[in-house]
């Protein structure tokens, strides 16, 4: 499988954690707020575009029907470490932590692209989802042996 990912990392935030999908983000002009670096709200925007790149590159998501993306935030939340400012690159690193019946835990860092330093950290839960039926569902087996796979070995 052909990952659009940077070297594997170790997390600065989680302890023996190792990213090994990382999704790079250029920062825009749109991504500013008054006070001159990235406004909080685009963290999670960050986190959700790395989110559905990782999902892409691993054969869950195609990208194409969003009834089938498969996944419905439950929660989410963002530590912010260092300020990101613009015309600057991030790398944000995906990992999934935990796999429950109808969940799925994610851990982020985003990252400064040239010198990898974690200017933020993310933690979401998602909960498998049917768009069509409007209900959650438990966790595809394939889901679990495809992210299980990948998280063991980055491949």
């Amino acid at each position: 499988m052909n990952l659009p990912r940077a070297a594997e990392h170790p997390s600065v935030s989680e302890p023996g954690v190792v990213y090994h999908f990382f999704h790079r983000i250029e920062i825009r002009y749109a991504d500013i707020d008054a006070q001159r670096h990235v406004n909080s709200a685009r963290y999670f925007t960050f986190m959700e575009q790395a989110r559905a790149a990782y999902m892409r590159a691993l054969g869950l998501w195609n990208g194409d029907d969003f009834d089938a993306i498969g996944i419905i935030l439950a929660e989410q939340a963002c530590t912010y470490k260092e300020p990101i400012r613009f015309d600057s690159q991030v790398d944000v690193g995906v990992s999934t932590q935990h796999i429950g019946n109808k969940s799925l835990q994610m851990i982020y860092s985003i990252q400064d692209a040239g010198d990898r330093r974690e200017m933020a950290s993310g933690r979401t839960v998602l909960v498998t989802f049917d768009y069509v039926s409007e209900r959650s569902i438990t966790v595809p087996p394939t889901w679990r042996e495809r992210i299980e796979q990948f998280e063991a070995t980055g491949r």
